[in-house]
């Protein structure tokens, strides 16, 4: 293998990593069916490949559970450092 192939795999792999141990998050735009998801509120996501490839996240909803729910049901944010932390705390 290249030294430069190489190289790109391993940055790829690292940031996959770093992706996911970093907290990502999401605000609910649809919940048809869902009473444990609330319209305009932000959920925390969990990595879940398995979910990602037919199209579904794994977030902990209102009931302070991890569920699986369609991804288009949200659209991905970036918060502030500042507001991540507290999003987190308030989740766990």
């Amino acid at each position: 293998m290249r030294m430069s192939t190489r190289l790109r795999m391993q940055k790829s792999q690292a940031l996959m990593k770093q992706n996911q141990m970093q907290p990502r998050f999401v605000i609910c735009v649809q919940n048809e069916g869902s009473d444990d998801l609330e319209l305009r509120k932000v959920y925390q996501v969990l990595a879940d490949e398995s979910a990602a490839k037919v199209g579904y996240i794994r977030v902990i909803d209102e009931s302070g559970e991890d569920y699986l729910y369609p991804a288009n049901y949200f659209v991905s944010v970036e918060l502030t450092d500042e507001a991540e932390r507290a999003f987190s705390a308030a989740v766990r």
